[in-house]
């Protein structure tokens, strides 16, 4: 006989009433009117900046109050489905009610570890570089590795990316990538990943098939709408070099030399971009992550603060990294921050990040309650 499922439906249902109050439903629906409004005022485009605020701002907020309706049409949905299941005795009903419920925990799971992004970006979107250190060409497979990770969850979470760089190494994998990923608090969950990741594995390089320890700094930085006005870069503090695209290997994927490196000298910071098909577009789109990373910096007061976030790869290796994927000879992920542990590693590399990620917003948020 199928049994009621009300208990889990009413539990659920007082999760999210208090998620209502958290994220105060009714004052984002009075924000909605408002940037609705502005959003259709005809001279809005006249002035670009402040355009791009208020369209990214309406974005978000849309996007919130979306996921909040369609949660509380979801349990209207399945308190209908599961009277009609018990009414009726109807196990594949009481099935569906079951799978729409977990449904529904995993989106409050994700909506509740929102409410812990409190810093002043972690609405924005993010640029992610990724760089192998120590472990030669199984570094750079590594690098590699962790770039389709991110792509993945990035994917799962319906966020846009965009790749802008990737130096591809001699034999297998990546020296460095750079991307770029769109949508509501992007930079606030991905900022936890911020540092150097750590593979043990059977190298597939060695032909004696030895254990091999790989490492890989990423370094995420928030993409601000006011960046073009708050950082200014004169043309004697960078270097700009143009080249061929390439692919794997080192083979040309273009015929012009239309790949932009610029270099910031005063910081020793370098970003490239071969995606865009002009080399003034990607000259336009270095230049802009130049200024999210130098912004990023800007925050930071203290030199050695400033080395970490520009994303050098000369201390990536032991005794650095924030955390740790073992392959062989066991089966685990562990973060040494928040000391989570994860058995399948094979999840997380497929993209299943969000109980890392999660252990560590609430680490910070501990930390801080404390400090």
């Amino acid at each position: 006989m199928a049994g009621s499922q009300a208990d889990q439906i009413a539990s659920h249902r007082a999760r999210l009433a208090q998620l209502e109050s958290d994220l105060d439903i009714a004052g984002q629906r009075n924000r909605y009117e408002e940037l609705q409004q502005q959003a259709a005022e005809p001279g809005l485009w006249e002035d670009p900046d402040h355009a791009r605020v208020v369209t990214t701002e309406l974005s978000r907020v849309e996007t919130q109050l979306k996921r909040y309706d369609a949660l509380v049409e979801r349990l209207d949905d399945l308190e209908v489905l599961d009277e009609l299941a018990v009414e009726e005795d109807d196990e594949g009903s009481a099935g569906e009610v079951a799978s729409g419920l977990r449904w529904v925990d995993a989106e409050l799971d994700r909506i509740e570890v929102a409410t812990l992004l409190s810093g002043e970006h972690d609405a924005s979107d993010a640029i992610v570089s990724v760089h192998a250190g120590e472990g030669g060409v199984d570094a750079m497979d590594w690098a590699q590795m962790l770039q389709r990770m991110y792509l993945r969850w990035a994917e799962d979470h319906g966020y846009e990316t965009i790749v802008y760089d990737q130096s591809y190494g001699e034999e297998a994998g990546l020296k460095s990538t750079t991307f770029e990923v769109r949508g509501p608090d992007a930079y606030g969950f991905l900022s936890a990943e911020h540092g150097v990741h750590r593979l043990v594995r059977i190298s597939p390089f060695d032909s004696q098939a030895r254990r091999q320890t790989s490492f890989a700094l990423v370094d995420v930085v928030p993409v601000l709408p006011e960046v073009d006005d708050e950082v200014v870069v004169p043309d004697e503090d960078i270097r700009v070099d143009v080249y061929r695209s390439s692919g794997p290997g080192g083979q040309s994927v273009n015929t012009t030399d239309s790949a932009v490196r610029i270099t910031h000298q005063p910081t020793g910071i370098v970003v490239s971009c071969q995606n865009e098909k002009s080399q003034h577009q990607n000259k336009a789109v270095a230049l802009r992550v130049l200024k999210a990373k130098l912004a990023e910096l800007e925050r930071q007061k203290r030199q050695e603060e400033l080395d970490d976030l520009r994303g050098s790869v000369q201390n990536v290796g032991f005794g650095s990294q924030i955390r740790s994927y073992v392959l062989h000879p066991y089966q685990m992920v562990k973060d040494l921050r928040s000391e989570i542990e994860i058995g399948s590693p094979e999840k997380v590399l497929d993209g299943d990040l969000d109980a890392l990620i999660e252990a560590e917003l609430r680490r910070r948020i501990r930390e801080s309650d404390t400090g």
